[in-house]
């Protein structure tokens, strides 16, 4: 068990840090202080008391990253309750799901996600509150949330009539070994696993964070990952949170052009980022200028190339700001070539290894300290790791992973937490990997199917293929990436296509039609963007199932 109590590191860093800046939303400039984050859930911890939310209690969250968006987060896990993000690029139906699943009682949401959620379906839910300005959206007969939150300023002045200070910050005891978060890997029914995470998972993350000062106090930090997600989270919230640093939110779609533009504006001291982004760069700005012939002619030079190198990493280094110490990559393997080449003009990066069954991490190396190829050095400390190879240095096998940071299982799944958490406590990840002598990971294969959308978003696969396999004249489809798009293999049921006379000429206009109407289902994020036919069913295991890793690479351009 971790030492430190996971609500009381917040306790303890909002009141040391009270007056310095700690939210800011970069599009509206609206900013909060620790102070003011501090007043703020102290009032909603008021609204909870209100309608009698008991700690335990599930409070559900949806909506882009703002400051209000942390601070529900943090009003419920310091009030005791069990908080359940949830991301917005999930269609509607799927958050019905999860607010259902989760036994959400409570409800932040953003304004136009709620304009698509049918309320009559989460009869669950006691009120439902916007997270533009905490007004109340819905309420439940009896619990006059509106009327409360009209008078909340009263109802604060009346609790604190000498006025809210430091000492007046007095968070829930609540045990590291109780839930603290679930965390939804889909929003599909039938594929919904709700992870667990204790106060000590997130401890665990948020401590190591501090002891490899990843943020510190008064450091800059530019938040551009989905906070739904663990990866961002942890390390673009959680940890900042808890020493001291100003987040800014970027609050939108990180595109190369306005992430450079604000990474510029921020100049933030340390970048989380996952692969597609820096691949993005490289390909768009450091590829072209690469590719010149009076370049590539001054790079076979071995004393120039070193001096061009350097002007390239610092070209690069500016671009990100200039300030930060090192950025740190996650959520996917990083593309070979962009790799290699970082690494030879010695830009600053690491990348780390993590799922969100750990909270996420479970390996991470210093950038001085990085080896090409690998995932970090397991967290010593905090991590055990175990390759189930006769030879695990050598021969690839399943990476295993046990202590801290370890989910305690999938809510109200036991059949899937048995699957993958052993009764050692040890965590089979689904990926294939090997590890060096000083426990340095080097991930070779996925079990996983896992997809990493282009903001850091996971794509299941399995989720929208069983869409896919629902829908009219299709027998059986695999859902591939390729170039950073969406590709269904489709093998088509012949006999309903010939009942209805549909004629081959006629099918690729069928396909095109059930593509679109799959796309309005799914997140978009998981669109489809071409649908492939495939002439035979597809080769499976005995267990019948799909042997995608022979399918990887068919999809025609």
């Amino acid at each position: 068990m971790v030492a430190e109590n996971f609500i009381k590191i917040y306790e303890k860093g909002f009141k040391e840090n009270w007056d310095r800046p700690a939210l800011t939303d970069y599009n509206t400039k609206e900013s909060f202080t620790y102070g003011e984050v501090a007043k703020e859930i102290a009032k909603l911890h008021l609204l909870y008391t209100h309608c009698r939310i008991k700690p335990g209690d599930k409070i559900a969250l949806v909506g882009r990253n703002t400051p209000r968006w942390c601070i529900a987060f943090m009003s419920a896990v310091t009030y005791g309750a069990v908080v359940v993000p949830i991301l917005q690029d999930f269609n509607a139906n799927d958050i019905h799901h999860i607010i259902t699943h989760s036994d959400s009682v409570f409800l932040f949401v953003g304004d136009l996600i709620w304009d698509n959620l049918e309320v009559d379906k989460l009869t669950n839910l006691k009120a439902t509150v916007s997270l533009s300005d905490y007004t109340c959206l819905d309420q439940r007969d009896g619990v006059s949330v509106s009327k409360y939150l009209g008078e909340i300023d009263s109802h604060f002045q009346k609790k604190y009539p000498d006025g809210f200070t430091p000492n007046d910050i007095r968070y829930t005891d609540l045990d590291n070994s109780e839930v603290a978060l679930i965390n939804y890997t889909s929003g599909t029914t039938g594929f919904s696993k709700g992870v667990m995470l204790t106060g000590n998972n997130l401890a665990g993350n948020t401590m190591f964070g501090i002891q490899s000062k990843l943020h510190y106090p008064g450091s800059r930090s530019l938040s551009f990952l989905p906070l739904a997600h663990a990866y961002g989270c942890a390390f673009d919230m959680l940890v900042p949170l808890a020493v001291g640093s100003h987040i800014t939110m970027l609050g939108k779609i990180p595109s190369p052009k306005i992430l450079l533009k604000a990474l510029e504006e921020i100049k933030p001291n340390l970048i989380i980022c996952v692969p597609l982004i820096l691949e993005k760069i490289y390909r768009k700005q450091i590829l072209p200028m690469l590719n010149k012939w009076t370049l590539k002619w001054a790079l076979s030079i071995p004393l120039v190339n070193n001096t061009i190198y350097a002007q390239i990493r610092k070209k690069l280094t500016d671009a990100f700001g200039g300030c930060f110490e090192e950025v740190i990559i996650g959520g996917a393997p990083l593309n070979k070539e962009v790799e290699e080449f970082l690494y030879k003009i010695k830009f600053p990066f690491t990348v780390g290894y993590g799922m969100t069954e750990c909270a996420p991490l479970i390996s991470y190396t210093h950038f001085s300290e990085f080896i090409p190829a690998s995932s970090g050095r397991i967290l010593d400390g905090y991590m055990q790791v175990r390759i189930d190879s006769a030879d695990p240095y050598n021969i690839p096998g399943e990476i295993c992973v046990k202590g801290e940071n370890v989910m305690k299982g999938y809510y109200k799944n036991p059949e899937a937490t048995e699957a993958v958490l052993d009764k050692e406590g040890w965590l089979h990840t689904g990926d294939m990997g090997t590890i060096g002598q000083d426990d340095t990971i080097f991930i070779k294969g996925r079990y996983k199917t896992m997809i990493l959308g282009p903001n850091g978003q996971n794509i299941y696969p399995e989720a929208i293929e069983a869409k896919l396999n629902n829908m009219p004249f299709i027998l059986e489809s695999l859902v591939i990436e390729k170039a950073g798009k969406l590709i269904a293999l489709v093998y088509p049921d012949y006999e309903t296509v010939d009942e209805h006379g549909i004629s081959n000429e006629q099918l690729p206009i069928v396909m095109e039609e059930i593509r679109k109407k799959l796309n309005q289902e799914v997140a978009p994020f998981e669109n489809i963007s071409k649908i492939q036919l495939y002439p035979t069913e597809f080769e499976k295991t005995p267990k019948k199932s799909i042997k995608r890793y022979l399918y990887t690479n068919f999809a025609q351009d």
